[in-house]
């Protein structure tokens, strides 16, 4: 058995001590949350929730809502932006979440793996990242999305 280190582990055990990052290590957790309230929302619509600034590290996140209509599924993502050297970004409608039934009320985690965000770090320009949610179904009903994320 074998005695292995992280790479931010890594880094204090260097001589000399490499700095980590604060959305790493020792950082504020803060919290974005939106609420909209839809009313026949119509399907394939796109509800901007709240901007997450650049170099946030997302933590850990829930999508809850009400039961939203027969046939109504939400996913989490976020729209097109721009990274902090000016690249385009496309908008990725499920980037958190993939489309799910929302026909009954719950509340479910997103950014639940690796490959849907749980750990990663935004690279935007001051315009930040905007988090969407998207339906399909018309839907009718509380929508409400929170992120724990980590800047400083």
């Amino acid at each position: 058995m074998a005695t292995v280190y992280s790479a931010q582990r890594t880094n204090s055990r260097a001589t000399p001590a490499v700095m980590n990052k604060a959305n790493e290590m020792g950082g504020r957790v803060r919290v974005a949350h939106g609420t909209y309230e839809a009313s026949s929302l119509a399907a394939a619509s796109t509800i901007e929730m709240f901007t997450l600034p650049d170099g946030a590290r997302l933590l850990e996140g829930s999508l809850a809502h009400d039961a939203l209509g027969a046939g109504t599924t939400l996913s989490v993502g976020h729209a097109a932006y721009n990274n902090a050297d000016g690249t385009a970004v496309a908008a990725d409608a499920d980037a958190y979440k993939a489309a799910a039934a929302s026909t009954a009320a719950q509340k479910v985690d997103i950014l639940a793996t690796l490959a849907l965000g749980s750990g990663s770090e935004l690279d935007a320009n001051e315009d930040g990242v905007i988090i969407t949610v998207t339906n399909a179904g018309t839907a009718t009903g509380t929508i409400e999305v929170t992120i724990k994320y980590v800047v400083d």
